[in-house]
């Protein structure tokens, strides 16, 4: 049994007109999938597939007061077009960031509402991922999320050091899931977070058991009401287990 990344879960105030900046920005589709919740994803895309991580945007009414602890990185394939790509956000309502970053080849730059994410210099490692480089996680210490997600999921290492580890599906294709040693501490619920789906004919529970084994833990949030499972990684970062498909 495994999972796998397929998307992820980004709230927001307005989840229409941050659908459609994110649709215009990465060139992808939006559906609305019911009254609050908007579904992005590639036009033609067979839902689920490697090649791509997907991005549901749900209403919810808290504000942001924190740096995200998940964000996005933009694939470029040469200064010209990452120069013409911030322009482009600029232009559908981004703005430039300041996290501490100082000066670096990548440009931070804040999206509608706020959340981070980077448009990345040309880099060789992203020449074939698609619009998104890597979705990037936060954490004090990549090699034990290097060893918890490298359980969880059947996406494969790429590399583990102390400051960052990488992975990427087993298939080789798709964006990476990349992560970062910062020295943030996790405040609050994250509102952006990874959500994984085992494969067709698992048994949903019995994957559950098998990520609370590996580590998982229950983040305390009341889930009568839903029909997937909300965990915790080792580094108390919420994510979705969904059902299989």
């Amino acid at each position: 049994m495994a999972t796998r990344l397929v998307q992820i879960n980004m709230k927001a105030h307005d989840d229409s007109a941050l659908g459609r900046f994110w649709a215009e920005a990465l060139g992808w589709g939006l559906d609305h999938e019911a009254p609050g919740v908007t579904n992005l994803e590639p036009l033609g895309f067979a839902y689920p597939d490697p090649t791509a991580v997907c991005i549901d945007i749900i209403a919810r009414p808290e504000p942001k007061t924190a740096k995200n602890r998940v964000h996005l990185d933009l694939a470029t394939t040469s200064t010209a077009h990452q120069a013409e790509l911030v322009a482009r956000l600029k232009d559908l309502g981004a703005t430039l960031a300041d996290v501490g970053q100082g000066d670096v080849p990548w440009t931070v730059m804040a999206d509608p509402e706020g959340n981070e994410f980077c448009v990345l210099e040309p880099r060789e490692v992203y020449r074939d991922t698609g619009p998104i480089a890597a979705v990037v996680v936060d954490c004090a210490d990549p090699r034990g999320m290097a060893r918890f997600w490298g359980e969880a999921m059947d996406w494969t290492l790429h590399e583990v050091a102390d400051d960052h580890a990488t992975m990427r599906s087993s298939q080789g294709v798709g964006p990476y899931l990349e992560f970062i040693r910062t020295p943030d501490t996790k405040s609050g619920w994250n509102r952006v977070h990874l959500d994984v789906r085992p494969y067709r004919g698992d048994d949903p529970a019995a994957e559950e058991a098998r990520l609370r084994a590996l580590g998982a833990t229950d983040p305390g949030i009341d889930q009568s009401e839903i029909s997937w499972r909300i965990l915790a990684d080792p580094e108390g970062n919420e994510f979705c287990l969904l059902s299989p498909r």
